[in-house]
C-alpha cells in the first residue's frame, strides 16, 4: 500500500498500473485485506501526524468530527488506542450515530440532536477538547473552536462543508488556544516513518481497524464517486481492479 502526491500533483491511482516511489510503499499487514488497504494510508497517515503534531499523548481529549469520514474516524481510531481520555467524533443523524454505536464508538455526538460543543462539554463534563482535528471545515470548524479547552489546538486540514468559516476570536484568546493548518505532502519523510511505525503495529494488533463502506470496480469509478458525493457512506470507498 502507498501514499504519497498521486492524484493530487502527479497521476493518480484510477489506473490498472501506476509507478510509485519506494519511499511511499509500506507493507500490508497480513490481517488487512488489499480493499481495506487500498482505502488506509492517506487518512490515518494524516490523523497519526497531525495528532503528533499536537502533541498528543495518553490522557488528553481529541475531537475529531465526522465518524462516518475517513480522517475523522481514523483519528478517533487511533487516538483511542493510544489512550486518550475521551476519542469524541459526531455525526449529521441518527442512523449513522447508531451506525458509529454498533461499531463500538460511543463518544460519538448526534449532530441532528445536539450542538457539537454542547456535546463536547457534556462528554468532558465542561473541560473541553485539548486537541481538535477537522477535516470538515466550514460551521463546522466554528463550532469545534468553541469547544477546545484551555490550552488546547485545532488543526484544520479540510473543506468538505466549505472553505469559508467565521470564528469566534474570544474562543482562541481567552482560553489561550490556538489553530494551525495541515497538508499530508508537506511533511518530511521522517515524519512519514514515525506515523508508520505507530499505526503498523496497531493495524497488526486489531486495536485499530479500517472501514469501507463499498467497493466499485475501475470502470465504475464515476458511480463510486456519486456514491460518495450522494450518498454520504460510512466509511471509505475503494476501487477494485
Amino acid at each position: 500500500m502507498f501514499a504519497g502526491p498521486y492524484g493530487v500533483t502527479e497521476n493518480g491511482a484510477y489506473a490498472e498500473w501506476l509507478a510509485v516511489r519506494k519511499e511511499h510503499l509500506c507493507l500490508i499487514p497480513d490481517n488487512i485485506d488489499d480493499v481495506s488497504a487500498a482505502g488506509l494510508p492517506v487518512a490515518y497517515l494524516t490523523a497519526q501526524m497531525v495528532l503528533a503534531l499536537a502533541g498528543f499523548e495518553s490522557g488528553k481529549t481529541v475531537l475529531a468530527p465526522a465518524i462516518g469520514g475517513s480522517v475523522g474516524n481514523a483519528a478517533t481510531q487511533l487516538a483511542r488506542a493510544q489512550g486518550a481520555k475521551h476519542a469524541i467524533s459526531s455525526t449529521t443523524n441518527h442512523a449513522k450515530a447508531a451506525r458509529a454505536g454498533a461499531l463500538g464508538f460511543h463518544e460519538v455526538i448526534d449532530l441532528s440532536a445536539e450542538k457539537l460543543g454542547d456535546g463536547v462539554r457534556r462528554i468532558t463534563k465542561g473541560q473541553g477538547a485539548d486537541i481538535v482535528i477537522d477535516s470538515i471545515g466550514g460551521e463546522v470548524l466554528s463550532e469545534a473552536l468553541s469547544s477546545l479547552a484551555i490550552g488546547g489546538s485545532l488543526t484544520t486540514l479540510g473543506y468538505a462543508a466549505g472553505r469559508k468559516a467565521t470564528i469566534d476570536v474570544t474562543d482562541l484568546i481567552w482560553k489561550r488556544a490556538s489553530i494551525q493548518s495541515f497538508s499530508l505532502f508537506a511533511q518530511p519523510a521522517a515524519a512519514w516513518t514515525a506515523a508508520w511505525r505507530i499505526i503498523t503495529p496497531l493495524l497488526q494488533s486489531g486495536a485499530i481497524k479500517p472501514i469501507v463502506a463499498k467497493s466499485f470496480p475501475l470502470d465504475k469509478a464515476a458511480d463510486a464517486l456519486h456514491f460518495l458525493v450522494e450518498g454520504r457512506p460510512f466509511g471509505r470507498v475503494v476501487l477494485t481492479i
